[in-house]
C-alpha cells in the first residue's frame, strides 16, 4: 500500500465526494456561484490544507496540555492559537460563503465545509472560535439590521471580532423557555441586560478587539416560554458609530469551565450586570432566529465529529501499517518474521468499521451542505422548498449519528494501537476526548431525537419524510438499473426504509404518544443508520466499476455497512414498533 498522504483528513475522498458524486463543480452554472470553477473550489481546498497543516495541526496537543486560564482578570491563551485565527483570517476565510456585497467570496457551502473540515481535523478547539464567528456572522447578516451588519458582520469577517452564542445558563441547558435572563429598555433604543449564561465557548480571551456576543433574554411583560425570547447583539466592547472599539461593556466573565476534551477553547459563565445590548429583528422572535445560527451549529457540530473520527482513522490505520506484531494464523513457525498488525482479522474489522463510519458520515455531511447550496442559489421556490424540506429532517441525523459513531471510530482507534493508544504520547487518545462533547454540543442525542421524530418526521403531513424517501428511492431505482451488486444493495435499502415508515405510521396511529416518543433515541439511532446505508449505496454508484485500491476501498466499505450495520435496524424498529413502555414505567425509586 502506498504511504498515507495526509493524516489529518483524506483529499482523495472529498474530490471523490464532492466532484465525483456531487458533482458539485455544476454549481458553478447558477449565478451566485457563476465567478467561480472547478479549478477555483480546488485551489481553496489547497489552501484550506496548507493553513491547517501549517498553523493548526502544529500546537494541537500543545492547546490540549495547556489549557486557557484565568488570573481573575484575564484569559490567556497559548499564542499559537491567535497565529492560527489571523492566518486564517489573513486567508479571507472567513466570508468564504458570505455574500460579494459584504466582502465574501460566495463560495458553495459545501465546498466550505470540506475545506473547513481540515482545521476541524487538525484542531477541534482552535476551529471552534472560527466556526462560531462564522455562524454569528450569518445569523446577523440575514437578520440584523444595515446599521449592526456594518458595525459587527463586517468586522467579524475581517478578523477583527470574534462570535459567539449564549444560549444556555446554569439553570436551563436545553430546556431554553426556562431562561431568565432579561432585557430591560434602556431609553435609548437600547436593552440592558440582566443575568448570567454558561457554557458559552470562545467567550473571552485577548485574541480579537472584540466579541460579539448573540444573547437568547426576555423582554419584561412577552408571551410566556420560548415565545416570550428575544435575540441581542451584547459586544465585549462597545463599538462607536465610526467603528471604533469603545468601552467595556458590563460583560464579566464569573469562571472558565474545566473539560475532559476541547480543552484549547475558553468555555466560559458569563454574566450581564446592565450590559448594554441591540435588539435583532424583532420583538419575541429570538428563537426563530437563534435557530438560523444552531442549525448551522449543528452542522458543524456534525461536522467537527466527522472531522475527528476521521483523523483518528488515518492515524490508527498509519499505525497499523508500521506496527509488526504476531504471524498469520495459519502460520506454525514462531521465527517467522512478524506482520504488520493490519494483516491481522479483527484490526481490519476495526479499521473497516472506522471507515465505514467516518466516510458515511462525511458524504452526509457534504451531502447537507450541497442541500443548502441548493437553498441558497435555487431557481424556484419549489426547488427552494425542496431542499428546505430535506435540510430539516436531515439536520438532527448529521448532527447526531457522526457524534455517536464517529466517537466509536476513535474508540477503535485507540483499541488498534492497544495500549499505546491509551498514552498521551499518542493522538488518538486525545481526539477520542475531544469529540465525546458532540453528542452533548448543540443539543443532545435526547433532543435531536425529539426533534425528529416529535416535530420533522410529521412537520406539513409528513412532508420531510416524503421527500427524503423520495431521494432513497431515486437512488434504489438507480441501483435497480445497474443491477448486480447493486441491485442487492439497493434491496436491502428498499427494505429496511420501508419498514422504518411503516413503523413511523404505527406509532403514530397507535395514539399513544407518550410510548412513542419513549423511545425516540432508539429512533434515532436507526432512522441515522438507515441514513448512512443510502450514502453508502450512493458511493458504491458512484464508485461504479472503476478500478483502483481507492474504488475497491468504498465498495468494500459499503458491503461491511451493509451486512454488519444496517441489520441492527432490525431489532430496533421491532422494539419501537411494540410501544414498550420499560423505560416509562420505571420508577425514580428504583434506581
Amino acid at each position: 500500500m502506498a504511504p498515507i498522504k495526509s493524516t489529518v483528513m483524506s483529499r482523495r475522498d472529498l474530490e471523490f465526494l464532492l466532484f465525483e458524486w456531487l458533482a458539485v463543480d455544476a454549481l458553478t452554472k447558477r449565478p451566485r456561484f457563476a465567478e467561480h470553477s472547478r479549478e477555483t473550489f480546488a485551489d481553496v481546498l489547497d489552501l484550506c490544507e496548507d493553513l491547517a497543516t501549517r498553523y493548526f495541526a502544529p500546537h494541537n496537543k500543545k492547546s490540549d496540555q495547556n489549557e486557557p486560564s484565568f488570573d481573575g482578570t484575564t484569559v490567556t491563551v497559548i499564542p499559537e492559537v491567535k497565529q492560527a485565527i489571523d492566518a486564517f483570517a489573513a486567508a479571507d476565510l472567513l466570508g468564504m460563503t458570505m455574500d460579494h456585497a459584504l466582502g465574501g467570496s460566495q463560495l458553495p457551502v459545501s465546498v466550505a465545509q470540506a475545506g473547513f473540515a481540515w482545521f476541524s481535523a487538525a484542531n477541534l478547539s482552535t476551529s471552534g472560535y472560527l466556526m462560531l464567528t462564522v455562524a454569528n456572522a450569518n445569523l446577523v447578516s440575514k437578520f440584523g439590521s444595515p446599521e449592526q451588519i456594518e458595525r459587527f458582520v463586517k468586522p467579524m469577517l475581517a478578523g477583527r471580532f470574534t462570535g459567539t452564542m449564549a444560549l444556555s445558563e446554569p439553570q436551563a441547558g436545553s430546556s431554553l423557555a426556562d431562561i431568565t435572563t432579561r432585557a430591560e429598555p434602556g431609553g435609548d433604543g437600547g436593552y440592558r441586560l440582566f443575568g448570567s449564561k454558561m457554557w458559552i465557548s470562545g467567550a473571552e480571551h485577548e485574541m480579537s478587539e472584540n466579541i460579539v456576543h448573540l444573547v437568547l433574554a426576555k423582554i419584561p411583560g412577552g408571551p410566556p416560554g420560548t415565545k416570550g425570547i428575544s435575540l441581542f447583539i451584547v459586544p465585549k466592547f462597545l463599538v462607536e458609530a465610526d467603528g471604533s472599539v469603545g468601552p467595556r461593556n458590563d460583560v464579566a466573565i464569573s469562571g472558565l469551565n474545566h473539560k475532559m476534551g476541547q480543552r484549547g477553547i475558553t468555555n466560559t459563565v458569563l454574566n450581564f450586570n446592565g450590559a448594554v445590548g441591540y435588539l435583532v429583528g424583532e420583538p419575541h422572535r429570538g428563537i426563530v432566529y437563534m435557530f438560523h445560527m444552531m442549525n448551522e451549529a449543528r452542522l458543524g457540530v456534525g461536522m467537527g465529529a466527522v472531522a475527528l473520527g476521521y483523523t483518528g482513522y488515518l492515524k490508527s490505520l498509519q499505525y497499523a501499517l508500521e506496527r509488526p506484531q504476531g504471524r498469520p494464523i495459519t502460520s506454525k513457525d514462531p521465527t517467522s518474521p512478524q506482520v504488520p498488525i493490519v494483516e491481522h482479522a479483527d484490526v481490519k474489522r476495526m479499521l473497516l468499521a472506522q471507515k465505514s463510519y467516518v466516510e458515511g458520515a462525511l458524504a452526509l455531511a457534504l451531502y447537507c451542505a450541497r442541500l443548502v447550496d441548493r437553498q441558497d442559489s435555487a431557481d424556484s421556490d419549489a426547488e427552494r422548498d425542496q431542499a428546505g424540506l430535506l435540510l430539516d429532517i436531515l439536520t438532527p441525523i448529521a448532527k447526531s449519528w457522526p457524534s455517536q459513531w464517529c466517537l466509536e471510530a476513535n474508540s477503535l482507534a485507540i483499541q488498534v494501537l492497544g495500549g499505546y493508544g491509551y498514552t498521551r504520547e499518542y493522538d488518538v487518545e486525545q481526539h477520542y476526548r475531544d469529540n465525546r462533547l458532540n453528542p452533548i454540543h448543540e443539543g443532545t442525542h435526547g433532543i435531536q431525537s425529539l426533534d425528529l421524530l416529535g416535530r420533522k418526521v410529521t412537520q406539513r403531513d409528513g412532508a420531510s419524510l416524503v421527500a427524503l424517501g423520495g431521494c432513497i428511492t431515486e437512488c434504489i431505482d438507480a441501483a435497480d438499473n445497474v443491477g448486480g451488486e447493486s441491485a442487492e444493495l439497493a434491496a436491502a435499502l428498499g427494505g429496511s426504509w420501508q419498514r422504518l415508515v411503516e413503523v413511523t405510521m404505527a406509532m403514530f396511529g397507535s395514539g399513544d404518544v407518550e410510548a412513542a416518543m419513549a423511545n425516540s433515541a432508539v429512533y434515532l439511532e436507526a432512522f441515522g443508520h438507515i441514513v448512512i446505508a443510502w450514502m453508502w449505496l450512493e458511493q458504491f454508484l458512484a464508485a461504479g466499476d472503476q478500478p483502483g485500491d481507492f474504488y475497491d476501498g468504498k465498495r468494500q466499505a459499503a458491503r461491511y455497512f451493509f451486512r454488519y450495520e444496517l441489520p441492527r435496524t432490525a431489532a430496533q424498529l421491532r422494539l419501537l414498533e411494540s410501544l414498550d413502555r420499560t423505560t416509562l414505567e420505571m420508577r425514580p425509586d428504583w434506581f
